[in-house]
């Protein structure tokens, strides 16, 4: 039986979303085990959550300095295999870069990091020091999306033409950072979230999945940032135009006010062949429409899926799968990659990695480039 894996989690201790996601995720296939953590930038905090969790003492660290140096004092065979970083996104690049410089395998939240420059300099680290550096772009998880992916490769669509990805929530249609809320006080701020608020938030997400799924590559960017909220620091409301190689073309739009939306991300792939909707709140769904012939409903969990969504299919068709088990599909291909490079094979996998990651903080930064300029079109 292949031993579990030990990882160690910066950030996700009390009150915080994103962190008990991954770690349900994690425990979903039996792959993992957390084994250390620095679960809050406050010690005190930080140790009363990892006591919540079961960790025992001497690896319920204060910081997660403490755990690396920690760690690396440990013999090899009893340090943690990979640290997953759940923080606000202005913690990514330190610990990111300090983990992957030990030697140790990285699995950060998106958006990956503040700055193109930073961006690059993870890639680099992660190439030099041969780590497995995934990022959780976890919509790319979902059976369907790796089905509409497969679809798009074998040409049922063929050539695109034009791509539609809308991400609408309506969570933030009134200062709520203003409230106490801590998810949105963080996102919000712009030393800890960056330079976009929902374009970074969100819209890396969408843009994520338009590579994803088509393997269109952005030339150039339109982009319409806008604050309704008044004294929001950043946008709250994205447009875009987008401009691929090859001559595709996409709209982009990413919304947190618009009311009556929860977690809405709808992607839509039109060729010259066919068509391609997917949504995300009803996710175990694909529909096809082909040139000639009648629009189909493509089903998670049946004989006729590609063999990527099969293989990352739990249940039977009609017994629903959503967020949980896309994140732990992006969990098990990390696991493989990361058994596969302790044996010195290739661990290139089916998940997003640190050059995804970076591509995502290059998109962000040529849309507010975009959004501030008279000129607009912003070359990719």
């Amino acid at each position: 039986m292949t031993r579990r894996l030990r990882y160690g989690m910066v950030g996700g201790g009390e009150g915080a979303f994103i962190g008990a996601v991954h770690r349900h995720a994690m425990a979903l296939d039996h792959r993992y085990e957390l084994t250390a953590g620095a679960l809050s930038a406050t010690p005190e905090k930080a140790r009363r959550s990892g006591a919540a969790l079961g960790l025992p003492d001497d690896r319920n660290y204060p910081t997660w300095e403490a755990m690396l140096e920690g760690e690396l004092k440990r013999p090899e065979g009893e340090r943690i295999d990979l640290v997953v970083i759940v923080t606000p996104n202005h913690v990514h690049y330190p610990v990111a870069r300090a983990f992957a410089e030990a030697g140790i395998n990285v699995v950060s939240d998106k958006p990956l990091v503040h700055t193109s420059e930073q961006a690059e300099d993870l890639v680099a680290t992660a190439q030099r020091t041969g780590v497995v550096f995934a990022v959780t772009y976890n919509y790319t998880g979902y059976p369907m999306v790796k089905h509409a992916r497969e679809m798009v490769r074998r040409g049922d669509l063929g050539a695109i033409r034009k791509v539609v990805v809308g991400y609408h929530q309506g969570w933030l249609a009134t200062k709520l950072e203003d409230t106490g809320s801590k998810q949105a006080d963080w996102r919000t701020d712009p030393a800890r979230s960056g330079a976009a608020g929902a374009i970074g938030d969100i819209g890396s997400h969408a843009e994520n999945l338009v590579a994803t799924v088509t393997g269109l590559e952005i030339d150039a960017i339109c982009a319409d940032l806008t604050t309704f909220v008044p004294g929001r620091r950043l946008d709250d409301d994205g447009n875009l135009l987008l401009r691929f190689k090859g001559g595709a073309k996409g709209v982009l739009m990413a919304s947190q006010i618009e009311i009556g939306h929860e977690n809405d991300l709808v992607l839509q792939v039109y060729g010259e062949k066919g068509a391609l909707s997917w949504r995300q709140e009803d996710p175990n769904y694909l529909w096809f429409a082909p040139l000639e012939g009648p629009v189909q409903l493509l089903r998670r969990g049946n004989p006729y899926v590609a063999q990527a969504a099969q293989r990352f299919t739990r249940l039977p068709s009609g017994h629903p799968e959503a967020f949980f088990e896309a994140f732990a599909n992006v969990y098990t291909e990390v696991a493989d990659a990361i058994l596969r490079r302790a044996k010195g094979e290739d661990a290139s996998g089916d998940y997003p990695t640190v050059v995804d990651g970076a591509r995502g903080v290059r998109f962000i930064e040529r849309t507010v480039q975009s959004a501030a300029s008279d000129q607009k079109w912003t070359s990719f």
